[in-house]
């Protein structure tokens, strides 16, 4: 079982982490992955470099276990970030285009209505993610932050994205590249320590976060999140979950907003066989229709609605 981490050489924000944690003791070069892409091997993590869209080029886990007939654990993407605010950020979150209908395109990669398997690994690298940044005196300049479920590309395993944003400058720079490098070194155990955000039978019957509603940065979810020993899946913000108030005397509510829900849900429970998925709601974020909605929803489908203090 390998972990392949993913980075574009068209992209500082993603080759300059890889080769930060390149630098680092115990690497070899791998084979290629047809038809180009160089490879580097370490224990059991693979980091693959390629120079395409990081967004666009799917299947590099089937792809690599078709190669190598290596069996593929997890996959991690090294990216930019952009953001209107332009603030610099490193972000940590799960991919997938679940709110899209059959036959619309996805703008960033991924197909209509899909949702990747979510990496255990998002909760407790934020985590730690913060305390690096915090001993490498990149905060406050930078926040550390989850986001929302969203774009490609598509994969068959546990999956996460890790980016530096928000603007040329910031994906230049080479202490955040090291603070993603010494994430991904001592967070998947290549120093010689556990690993960090292993799921297993000890951690087995643990309540998971389903994210519900709110802005792209996940606010109110970030709030539980950062506590010690809570687990999340997808985070579901307000633009994944389309709905379309009922005219009066109507009861159906128009949009994608169910189908966001389901596919979110069954996603994360795959990833966290035998754990507890746990919605928890931004009710903020919603209006009393929608709210009514969602929750009645829930209920039939049998998914538990939880509060903060339900996930310490």
């Amino acid at each position: 079982m390998v972990t392949l981490i993913v980075a574009t050489t068209s992209d500082p924000a993603s080759i300059n982490p890889a080769a930060a944690l390149l630098s680092m003791p115990g690497w070899t070069a791998g084979p290629i992955l047809p038809p180009d892409m160089k490879s580097f091997v370490n224990q059991q993590t693979r980091v693959i470099q390629h120079d395409g869209s990081i967004v666009k080029e799917d299947d590099l886990d089937s792809r690599w276990e078709e190669a190598t007939g290596e069996t593929v654990d997890e996959v991690i993407f090294l990216s930019r970030h952009t953001a209107v605010s332009n603030r610099p950020a490193l972000t940590v979150h799960p991919i997938g285009v679940l709110h899209l209908k059959e036959g619309e395109s996805p703008p960033q990669g991924g197909k209509e209505g899909w949702a990747a398997l979510t990496s255990p690994r998002i909760g407790p690298w934020l985590r730690l993610l913060k305390k690096m940044a915090e001993a490498h005196s990149l905060v406050p300049e930078f926040e550390i932050t989850l986001e929302g479920t969203h774009h490609g590309p598509i994969t068959n395993k546990p999956t996460m994205f890790l980016e530096i944003g928000s603007t040329e400058e910031y994906w230049k720079r080479q202490d955040a590249a090291q603070v993603m490098a010494l994430l991904m070194w001592e967070g998947l155990g290549l120093g010689g320590g556990e690993a960090v955000g292993d799921w297993n039978s000890e951690t087995g019957k643990r309540k998971v976060l389903l994210g519900i509603g709110g802005g792209h940065y996940a606010p109110r979810h970030m709030d539980v999140v950062l506590k010690d020993d809570v687990w999340v899946g997808h985070l579901l913000s307000g633009y994944s979950l389309p709905m379309e108030e009922p005219k009066p005397g109507e009861n159906h509510i128009g949009g994608n907003w169910n189908q966001s829900i389901q596919a979110a849900f069954e996603a994360t429970k795959a990833s966290f066989p035998g754990g507890e998925i746990v919605a928890h709601l931004d009710h903020k974020s919603f209006k009393g229709w929608q709210k009514k909605a969602i929750t009645e929803f829930l209920a039939e489908q049998n998914i538990t609605v939880g509060k903060a203090n339900d996930f310490t």
